[in-house]
């Protein structure tokens, strides 16, 4: 499912697909934003998107066996609540 099917979903709910589309685009902008200060962001029944810090590493480059630093980096993690795991199993 893409964006756009999400969007066509709520059209459905709201009537109008550019108040679907305004609404979309602000939960993940605010998903996002929430994230980028450091923050959780808990959806009840679905989820808890959370923002945690990966510390650097060796690699190896694929293409040339070369032993690489990869930096430390922050990543996203996403850990699904019990009804929608329960729902998909």
């Amino acid at each position: 499912m893409k964006k756009a099917d999400i969007i066509e979903l709520m059209e459905k709910s709201l009537g109008d697909r550019e108040q679907a589309r305004k609404a979309v685009d602000s939960l993940l902008e605010g998903i996002v934003q929430a994230l980028k200060k450091g923050e959780s962001v808990s959806l009840r029944d679905l989820g808890t998107f959370k923002c945690v810090q990966r510390q650097a590493r060796q690699g190896i480059n694929p293409r040339t066996g070369e032993k690489i630093q990869i930096k430390a980096r922050k990543a996203v993690r996403f850990s699904s609540g019990t009804k929608l795991q329960r729902a998909v199993n």
